[in-house]
């Protein structure tokens, strides 16, 4: 399978205005609408995916995503390689904001979303301890220091429910128990890209120091927000470099997840849901190619 590269932005990153050969996507899944259309173009004649997260405008809370669409309708464009951007608050003294962080670890704290494809009629229990792709985040590092972007390889991000953000209780309760970032959308979405076999990669871009930071108070929206717009800068040349260097060839013979459904579905094909079936056409595209 040719190896295809999608990106997902995340707050403040809702366009690519340097794509060349710009196509607006107007697709659609068995679950709904994406977030919003996906914009397909090429940087230096290598071909990209875009989707806004939050939608054009940041219409969409973290809770309101279609995050099943969403991947659903990467899948379709045939996307094998998802790197995500997401704004984030620290909560490590160390990791300042405009820091880049190489997620590779999540504590799930969510409790309003669909989380699964495969909730009923077809089980399936897919792996993930390893979350993210060790190859795409080395990439990542590479890219990120060429570029003098600060930044860290490793990370454990806790995704919260939100909208609003944490207690100080919450904050320092998640600090206590290792967590480096925070974060309200890279769960469901690492779960579901691995159950649609697509490798994932997640950079958390610190905006801010969370509440449990003694000097919290005196940050300002002013402040976030100025970070935020260093960060949007620094992602766009971030995407342009990673782009170039992922399509000169990438070696993910050590990542099983492209096969992971082979050792994962458990319900016996014989005894599939025919409706859930169908509205798995695309995610189970290739499992049901290679085993009939």
């Amino acid at each position: 399978m040719e190896n295809s590269l999608g990106f997902i932005g995340g707050s403040g990153l809702y366009e690519l205005d340097f794509l060349e050969n710009k196509k607006i996507l107007d697709l659609h899944s068995p679950w709904g609408n994406p977030s919003d259309k996906i914009i397909q173009g090429s940087i230096n004649k290598n071909n990209i995916f875009f989707l806004s997260r939050h939608g054009l405008g940041h219409k969409l809370s973290p809770s309101s995503i279609n995050y099943k669409a969403n991947i659903d309708c990467f899948k379709q464009c045939g996307v094998t390689d998802i790197i995500s951007l997401s704004a984030v608050g620290s909560l490590k003294e160390s990791l300042s904001p405009g820091t880049f962080v190489i997620v590779d670890q999540f504590i799930d704290r969510t409790i309003n979303r669909e989380k699964s494809f495969f909730n009923k009629g077809i089980v399936a229990h897919v792996p993930m301890s390893e979350p993210t792709s060790n190859e795409l985040m080395k990439l990542s590092k590479k890219n990120l220091d060429i570029l003098n972007i600060s930044n860290v390889l490793g990370g454990t991000y806790l995704a919260m429910e939100g909208p609003q953000f944490s207690t100080k209780a919450e904050s320092n309760m998640y600090r206590l128990l290792g967590c480096d970032v925070i974060g309200m959308t890279n769960m469901p979405e690492a779960k579901l890209s691995r159950e649609a076999e697509i490798r994932y990669c997640s950079i958390s871009m610190v905006t801010d120091y969370d509440c449990w930071h003694q000097e919290h108070e005196s940050v300002n929206l002013e402040m976030v927000i100025n970070t935020m717009k260093e960060n949007t800068l620094n992602s766009k040349k971030f995407i342009q470099a990673i782009s170039n260097e992922y399509y000169k060839g990438m070696d993910f013979s050590q990542d099983k997840t492209q096969s992971i459904l082979d050792t994962s579905i458990i319900t016996h094909r014989k005894s599939w849901d025919k409706e859930i079936e169908k509205k798995l056409s695309t995610i189970l595209k290739r499992y049901k190619k290679e085993s009939n």
